[in-house]
């Protein structure tokens, strides 16, 4: 440890409650009440949670709109040894919340970050919503203009990986029309609102019935929510029929590979990215055959 960290306080990053209280911590509760200054995105707002598990530690304001001198204030109170713990309104810091300006300068400086782990929305509904969650990608929210947000979506078309958005209620019908056209309208996905609240609901369709879903019952459109996007099937996904490779075999010994994959693929209706890498697999094996 360097004597800058040494001698310095450390910069706590604790996650509070997305919305059930008893999600909060022993550990967070500790840590809140031990520190010389808690930074918070809305001090309003979390002096409820604080007076809720009698937390009177001093707090002050650091939200995305934070100018540098107040990181750089932040800054100096580590630095003379005072200890900080970042809040967020509600989850983890730095997932879609403020934070990554003060952590990346509290590194650059040499100072001890120290995360006191806690509920995060996009965790709690991967854990919940039924869908590939070993490979995942988080946007984050959406842009809010309609043309930037199908433009994102039609660039992640093809992308195999869950995808994790969050949105907000006055923009989710926008969003979910919007996905549908950008990712399908058959493209399974899941809305999560109202995470460890009271009416929290995960509600898994197509993205096109989920249009209607949320239209049908305004209730639905209310809370905050997490949208999550199955990913696009992979070539290992879509097994070649045995016929297929039957056909792709004949022709391959009578054509070239690009003339065999593209009248096999009409014959069959398989893709011919799909018939093409079978036809090099088949290649780089000559004593195997196609149909194995």
């Amino acid at each position: 440890m360097s004597d800058t960290a040494s001698s310095s306080g450390t910069l706590y990053i604790v996650a509070t409650p997305i919305g059930n209280l008893g999600d909060m911590t022993s550990r967070a509760i500790e840590t809140l009440k031990a520190v010389d200054l808690i930074a918070a995105e809305d001090t309003r707002h979390s002096a409820r949670l604080l007076q809720h598990f009698g937390i009177q530690t001093r707090m002050t304001s650091y939200h995305d709109f934070s100018d540098d001198a107040r990181v750089e204030l932040l800054l100096h109170n580590l630095l003379d040894g005072q200890s900080v713990a970042l809040i967020s309104d509600a989850g983890t810091p730095l997932i879609s919340d403020p934070g990554y300006r003060l952590v990346n300068r509290a590194r650059e400086r040499g100072l001890r970050v120290v995360p006191i782990p806690g509920v995060c929305a996009m965790t709690t509904a991967l854990s919940a919503a039924g869908i590939p969650s070993d490979r995942f990608a988080f946007e984050g929210f959406p842009p809010a203009k309609h043309t930037s947000r199908l433009k994102l979506f039609q660039a992640l078309v093809q992308e195999t990986r869950t995808l994790v958005f969050y949105e907000s209620p006055h923009r989710i019908l926008e969003c979910v029309d919007d996905m549908a056209a950008g990712f399908g309208f058959d493209r399974t996905a899941v809305i999560a609102r109202e995470l460890t609240k009271t009416f929290e609901t995960i509600h898994c369709d197509t993205l096109g019935s989920l249009q209607h879903w949320l239209r049908a019952d305004e209730n639905q459109q209310r809370g905050e929510f997490v949208v999550l996007i199955k990913g696009a099937a992979t070539e290992q996904d879509e097994e070649i029929p045995a016929d297929a490779k039957r056909i792709l075999q004949v022709l391959m010994e009578e054509l070239s590979v690009k003339q065999a994959v593209s009248l096999a693929s009409r014959l069959s209706g398989v893709k011919k990215n799909q018939l093409y890498a079978l036809a090099l697999a088949s290649a780089a094996k000559p004593d195997d055959t196609v149909a194995q």
